[in-house]
């Protein structure tokens, strides 16, 4: 700038030395030319910078009982307890993905399927819905929860008949509450959903509101004092091997079944957990047929695993819900999310690395 600025007064000078010669006029001193010039200071640059807002963290008034997470209204409903199928024709299932707690037993026929628990999400659609086990009952009266079905066992049936259960039975007069797809065949296309079984509820006049089974959950800054768990195996039989892959960034388990990722039909969305639970249990095969009575009450040995880590555990049913103890026998509390429960044969070759 400064050498623009010579240049102009040398310019100036030399056109005044011109007229001056021609018109006999006194040159201007240099501070007069100087002055003359109007010299332009270029402004300095400003670097524009992005301001990062940090959204307050909420502070709900209550959380949902099954999943300690946050929300605005006290959860007092009685939950929605659905027998899901998962033979391979009945995958992708509907819902999985918005239960608060599924258990993964063993059916008959080597068979798994889903006691799914629903109260703080209500999916549109549900299903696969098959029939109950006399062990799925006991899982759904502790947790005094709507019990949703197509058909079952006859010891179940009596179960549920001789304790007054709260049930809604497809086969067998409440048909209003579901609805049959037409692109599956039967019996793999049997579903519901919880608005209905609410207003079946309403019709039949069960009790609404909850007796909560008051599950244990972790401060956020908790972690689990265990060994790395970043790949999960379980090893059901016949080919129903179901696997987690840990995600450190999200801090959540995603599921695989049979090798391939395990999706909501509806959503595609792939299905996590925050804690999964894997408890070995006594099974007991009854009939030719393959029906099966498994202890749900233990206590037995397992593992508890979330955030990464898995730690040996006792297992027992206590309160309506199995619940990991530690050497010490106190309770281990669960990470605000979802939880899933593996019941498993004795001796099964669960893999954990």
């Amino acid at each position: 700038m400064r050498m623009r600025s010579l240049r102009l007064f040398i310019f100036v000078v030399c056109c005044s030395i011109f007229f001056v010669g021609c018109t006999g006029e006194t040159l201007p001193s240099e501070e007069e030319v100087i002055e003359s010039v109007e010299v332009i200071e270029k402004e300095p640059m400003i670097e524009e910078t992005t301001e990062v807002i940090e959204e307050p963290e909420i502070n709900y008034p209550y959380v949902f009982p099954l999943t300690g997470l946050g929300t605005e209204e006290e959860a007092v409903q009685r939950p929605v307890i659905v027998m899901v199928e998962n033979s391979p024709l009945a995958r992708p299932q509907s819902g999985l993905h918005l239960a608060d707690v599924v258990y993964e037993i063993l059916a008959e026929g080597e068979i798994t399927r889903f006691v799914a628990v629903f109260q703080s999400e209500s999916p549109e659609i549900i299903g696969p819905v098959r029939s109950i086990r006399p062990y799925f009952v006991e899982i759904s009266e502790g947790l005094d929860a709507l019990i949703v079905h197509a058909g079952w066992s006859q010891e179940a049936m009596n179960m549920i008949s001789t304790r007054g259960l709260p049930n809604f039975d497809e086969v067998y007069g409440d048909g209003a509450y579901y609805w049959r797809s037409n692109d599956r065949r039967p019996p793999h296309n049997l579903y519901t959903n919880t608005e209905l079984i609410r207003k079946g509820a309403a019709n039949k006049g069960y009790r609404e509101t909850w007796t909560d089974v008051e599950m244990t959950f972790a401060d956020v800054e908790t972690i689990l004092d265990g060994d790395p768990a970043n790949q999960v195996e379980i090893p059901y039989l016949l080919g129903y091997k179901v696997n987690y892959e840990f995600n450190e960034e999200e801090n959540i388990y995603y599921r695989y079944m049979a090798g391939e990722a395990h999706k909501d039909r509806e959503t595609d969305e792939q299905l996590i957990a925050n804690n999964i639970l894997i408890a070995e249990a006594n099974h007991y095969i009854l009939d030719n047929v393959g029906r099966r009575d498994v202890d749900v009450y233990g206590p037995g040995t397992g593992y508890i695993i979330q955030a990464g880590k898995v730690k040996s555990i006792t297992w027992e049913y206590v309160h309506g819900i199995i619940r990991a103890f530690d050497e010490n026998q106190q309770e281990i509390p669960l990470l605000s999310g979802k939880t899933w429960i593996h019941i498993v044969p004795v001796g099964s070759e669960i893999k954990i690395q």
